[in-house]
């Protein structure tokens, strides 16, 4: 079943879009705010998320940034701002699309399946990647030398970091998803974990840990795994 996010401080539109959209089978989840937003798609990774831009505690296109520093979900924005500037910066900072109030519920329902259509039929993160001088099979768990011999073991807890930035090729993956995906959302502030298990990977799969080219830092933000034929940028 589709799990829909519908973000709106509007509780009219909230009531009416859960009661429409459970009735056409999907499985929702609702926020009224930006930072409720990020919360409930932290902790339930929904397929789709209708996001209103004038939220009470920040804009919409700072929320489709923090969504989309680890979340590849289609985005459809939803606002009564009927500016070309205001559609222009939601669909630079990931929207997918953009539907505006007022709305009909049937252009709506086209929009979700049209954007859910593009999404499944996006090819998927590879499941084996070049990292260093080692094939990384992040399915089997296996690290092997691309050539002569020398397999490399990693900890539970390395897989699952080295898998949730491979997933996400090239994109940016915030230190707060990190820690809740594989720490738990208790661990939420500990920043320190990911230096330490970071520090780790580097070690083992880098050429040169001190001076990485694939797993990066982005300072104060989080992570990025970038694949063997792309350029590295940052450190």
């Amino acid at each position: 079943m589709t799990k829909i996010l519908i973000v709106d401080d509007e509780p009219q539109i909230l009531r009416a879009l859960r009661i429409n959209l459970k009735a056409r089978g999907y499985d929702i989840e609702l926020a009224a705010d930006g930072a409720g937003a990020l919360r409930v798609a932290g902790a339930t990774h929904p397929d789709v998320v209708v996001l209103d831009l004038g939220l009470p505690d920040m804009d919409g296109v700072e929320v489709i940034r923090g969504l989309r520093g680890w979340s590849a979900a289609p985005i459809i924005v939803l606002s009564g701002r009927t500016g070309s500037e205001d559609k222009v910066h939601a669909l630079d900072a990931g929207a997918d699309d953009y539907v505006t109030k007022p709305f009909g519920v049937e252009e709506l329902l086209a929009r979700i399946r049209a954007v859910t259509r593009r999404h499944a039929a996006a090819p998927e993160a590879q499941s084996t990647v070049r990292v260093g001088r080692y094939t990384v099979d992040v399915g089997n768990h296996q690290v092997r030398p691309v050539s002569g011999d020398g397999d490399v073991r990693l900890t539970p807890t390395e897989w699952h970091l080295l898998s949730a930035l491979v997933r996400n090729p090239g994109k940016l993956v915030s230190q707060r998803q990190l820690l809740q995906e594989i720490w738990g959302p208790q661990y939420a502030t500990e920043t320190n974990y990911l230096r330490q298990y970071m520090a780790q990977l580097r070690r083992k799969l880098e050429d040169d840990a001190a001076h990485p080219r694939q797993l990066l830092t982005e300072p104060g933000m989080g992570y990025r795994f970038v694949p063997h034929d792309a350029p590295a940028h940052g450190g």
